[in-house]
This record gives structure tokens, sequence and C-alpha cells, in this order.
């Protein structure tokens, strides 16, 4: 199977998007393979509290469809539904086989420079859905 790079940035932030939660759990299907699994690298005040209490190397973690839907949902309702902010895809995404990388940014939602972002490594089954996706806010 092709896997165009782009297509997949794109429609990756189209699901962190969604208004409509029956779409979202579409679209997160279509895009994640059932068992896959998304790991976020913790903001700074996180990494600093778990050291704090002794883990040196905390990571967030949600597995499977149902885990990945409440992890869009929570993103989707805290950044987008608000109407402040949206998300998009740098348009840097790059392929190495059956890896894909690329940049993603906040932004506001009327336009204008970003106030965040980050960078996602995807690793891509078979069928073209992503089984791991590795996401780093800040880069």
């Amino acid at each position: 199977m092709s896997i165009d790079a782009q297509d997949i940035a794109d429609r990756y932030a189209a699901v962190w998007t969604e208004a409509d939660p029956q779409r979202r759990r579409e679209a997160i299907a279509a895009l994640w393979a059932p068992e896959a699994v998304h790991l976020l690298h913790p903001p700074v005040e996180v990494r600093e509290a778990a050291a704090r209490v002794g883990f040196d190397d905390p990571v967030l973690e949600a597995r499977g469809h149902a885990e990945l839907e409440v992890r869009v949902t929570r993103a989707y309702q805290e950044f987008v539904a608000p109407g402040e902010f949206t998300f998009r895809t740098r348009k840097d995404a790059l392929r190495l086989r059956d890896v894909v990388t690329f940049g993603w940014e906040m932004a506001p939602s009327a336009g204008g420079e970003a106030v965040g972002g980050g960078l996602e490594f995807v690793v891509v089954g078979a069928d073209g859905r992503i089984t791991a996706d590795y996401q780093f806010p800040g880069r």
C-alpha cells in the first residue's frame, strides 16, 4: 500500500478538530489501527512533578480506539470547542518506509501565528493505519 505522508498528517490534524462525535469516532477508526498506541511526551511541569516522586521517564499513553477517542475528545473540548484555537499541520510531512513524521501547530481559529505546536512520529501498518503514534509537544 502506498503511504502519502502529507495525507496522513492532514487527516491526523483533522481528527483533533472534528466537532461531530460520530465523525470523530469514524475518523479515529480510519486513521489508527484497533490496538494502536498514542504516546505523549508530557509537558515539563508533569515531568518535573513525576521526577519528584521517583518517576524519571513518565509517558502518557492511550491504547486502542476507545482510549484514543477519550484523548482526542478531551483535547478538542479544551482547545478547539471554545472557538479560540485550531490544530493544523505544517506542510513538512516526510516518510521513510513505514514511518511518517510531521509538525503540527495550535493556532488562533481566526488565523495568525501559532501559539504552540509539536512533532509527530507515527508508524504505519500494512493497511495504512497508524500502529504507534509518538507526540512531542513543543518541538
